[in-house]
C-alpha cells in the first residue's frame, strides 16, 4: 500500500465483498454440514450391512466349498479355498471408499453458481455499491477502492467453494483438512502479496491478486482431498437435492438477516451518541462478538455429531452430545467472563489510549464479561438446533427474538444511552439462548423424543 488513501481504499472494499458474502456462506456452510453428516452416517450404516453380509456369504460358499475339496490322508481339508475366501474378504476390505454423497455434489454446485453470481454482481455494480459505502464519486479512494474489488471478485466462486468444501469436511467431523488448506493459502497469500505489490509494482491490484490466487489455492487442495473420498458427480441428476438446499438456505438467509439487523442497529444507535461513544461501543463490541465466537467451534462439532445421531435415529447418542457441549459451553462461557472481566480492563489500552473512550469502555466491560456465559450458550443452541436439522425453528425464533430485541434497542437506547444499548443486546442473547432451550425443553420438534 502506498498510503492512507489505498489502505482506506481496500478496508472498503473487504468490507463490502464481506457483506455480501456472508449473505451466502452462513445459510450454505451449516446447511451443507448437516445434510452431509446426515448422508454420511446413513452411508457408513449401509457399508456396514454390506460387508457383513459380503463375509457372511463369503463364509456359507467357503463351507459348501469345502465338501467338494479334497482330504488328506488326517482327513483336514485343503487349505487352497480357505486363502481364496480370505483372499476375496481381504480384498473387499481394501476396496477404496469413495461414496455418493449427493449433498456435497449439491453443495458444490450451489457454490459455484453463488460465487459466479457474487462476482458479476460486485463487478458490475461496484462504483454504486462503493458510493452507498460512502466513497463518493470525486474521493480519491473510490479509482484503488474499485480495482481492488474488482480484481477480488475473481476469487468470489473459490471463496464460496472452498466454503461449500469445508461444510463437507466438517459433515464428515474432520476439520485438520480445511486447517491445513487454509493455511497454505495464508502462507501463498503472504508470499505473493509483496512479490505483486513491490517487485512488480502493482499496489493495490497486486494485493488483490496475490489474495485471489491464494482462494484458488485453496479450494484446489480441498477439491483434490475430496475426490479422494467422494464421487463428485451424483449417479443421476434427480439424486441432488436443490430443493432441500434452497427451502433449508433460505431459511437460514432469514435468520442471518435478522441477527445482521440487530447488531447494525445496535451500531447505528450508538453512533448517534457521538465518536467516542461509537468508538468505545465498537471496542466493547468487536471483543463481545469475537470470543463469543469461541463457542462457533462446539457448535460446529455438536451440529455434525448430531446430524449423524438422528440420521441413525440413536436418540442416546443425541441426549448425550447435547447435554455435554451445553456443558462445555457454560464452562467455555464462564472461564470466558473471568478472563474478560480482568483482562479488558488492561487490554483495553490496545485499541485506544483516548482517556474519554477508556471511560466508556469501562462502562461496557461488565456488560460484555457477564454475558459470556449466556453468548456460549446461545451458539451452542444454534449447532444443536442445526444438527437436529431444525431449521424452520431456528429461523422464526429468531426473527422473533430480533423484532423483540429491536423494539428494546429503540426503547433503551433512547432512555438509558451507551448503557440501554448493552442491556438491549443481553436481552438479545438472553432471549436467543432461551429459544433454543424453549425446543428442547419442552420436547417439541425433533426432540419429541425425549417425552416419548
Amino acid at each position: 500500500m502506498r498510503g492512507p488513501v489505498e489502505l482506506a481504499a481496500v478496508g472498503v472494499s473487504i468490507a463490502l465483498f464481506n457483506q455480501v458474502s456472508r449473505i451466502a456462506i452462513f445459510p450454505l456452510v451449516s446447511v451443507t454440514t448437516s445434510f452431509v453428516a446426515e448422508e454420511e452416517a446413513i452411508g457408513s450404516v449401509g457399508s456396514e450391512v454390506q460387508e457383513s453380509e459380503y463375509l457372511e456369504a463369503g463364509s456359507m460358499e467357503n463351507a459348501e466349498n469345502k465338501e467338494l475339496i479334497p482330504q488328506n490322508e488326517s482327513g483336514d481339508h485343503l487349505s487352497g479355498s480357505t486363502q481364496i475366501s480370505s483372499f476375496d474378504i481381504s480384498k473387499f476390505k481394501q476396496m477404496p471408499r469413495r461414496r455418493h454423497i449427493p449433498s456435497a455434489s449439491s453443495a458444490l454446485v450451489i457454490g459455484s453458481i453463488l460465487g459466479l453470481l457474487q462476482t458479476i454482481f460486485l463487478i458490475s455494480g461496484a462504483k454504486p455499491l462503493l458510493n452507498f459505502m460512502g466513497v463518493r464519486s470525486d474521493s480519491p479512494m473510490l479509482t484503488p477502492a474499485q480495482q481492488y474489488l474488482t480484481l477480488r471478485s475473481l476469487g468470489a466462486p473459490a471463496v464460496l467453494l472452498s466454503l461449500a468444501m469445508q461444510g463437507v469436511f466438517r459433515g464428515f467431523k474432520d476439520t485438520k483438512t480445511p486447517l491445513y488448506a487454509t493455511v497454505v493459502g495464508d502462507v501463498t497469500n503472504i508470499i505473493l502479496d509483496p512479490v505483486f505489490m513491490f517487485v512488480f509494482h502493482m499496489g493495490v491490484s497486486g494485493a488483490a491478486i496475490a489474495h485471489v490466487i491464494s482462494q484458488y489455492v485453496i479450494s484446489l487442495i480441498l477439491l483434490w482431498r475430496l475426490m479422494q473420498q467422494i464421487h463428485l458427480l451424483p449417479p443421476s441428476i434427480k439424486h441432488l437435492q436443490f430443493g432441500r438446499f434452497l427451502k433449508n438456505g433460505f431459511l437460514l438467509l432469514m435468520r442471518v438477516v435478522a441477527v445482521t439487523f440487530c447488531v447494525t442497529l445496535a451500531a447505528s444507535m450508538a453512533a448517534r451518541l457521538g465518536p467516542t461513544s461509537m468508538a468505545a461501543f465498537q471496542v466493547c463490541l468487536q471483543v463481545w462478538l469475537t470470543t463469543s465466537l469461541l463457542a462457533d467451534g462446539l457448535a460446529v462439532a455438536g451440529q455434525a455429531i448430531l446430524a449423524s445421531a438422528f440420521a441413525k435415529k440413536d436418540y442416546n447418542k443425541a441426549t448425550e452430545t447435547a447435554s455435554r457441549v451445553l456443558q462445555l459451553g457454560l464452562l467455555l462461557g464462564l472461564a470466558l467472563a473471568v478472563l474478560l472481566g480482568v483482562g479488558m480492563h488492561f487490554g483495553a489500552r490496545l485499541f485506544t489510549r483516548d482517556v474519554s473512550v477508556l471511560h466508556v469502555i469501562s462502562i461496557g466491560i461488565p456488560f460484555v464479561a457477564a454475558t459470556q456465559p449466556i453468548n456460549a450458550l446461545a451458539f451452542v443452541f444454534d449447532g444443536i438446533n442445526f444438527g437436529a436439522s431444525d431449521f424452520a425453528y431456528s429461523a422464526y425464533s429468531m426473527v422473533a427474538v430480533a423484532a423483540v430485541s429491536i423494539l428494546c434497542l429503540s426503547i433503551l437506547s433512547s432512555s438509558h444511552g451507551f448503557i440501554g444499548i448493552w442491556i438491549a443486546l443481553t436481552i438479545y442473547m438472553s432471549l436467543r439462548a432461551f429459544a433454543g432451550f424453549w425446543r428442547i425443553g419442552t420436547g417439541k420438534g425433533p426432540w419429541n423424543f425425549l417425552w416419548s
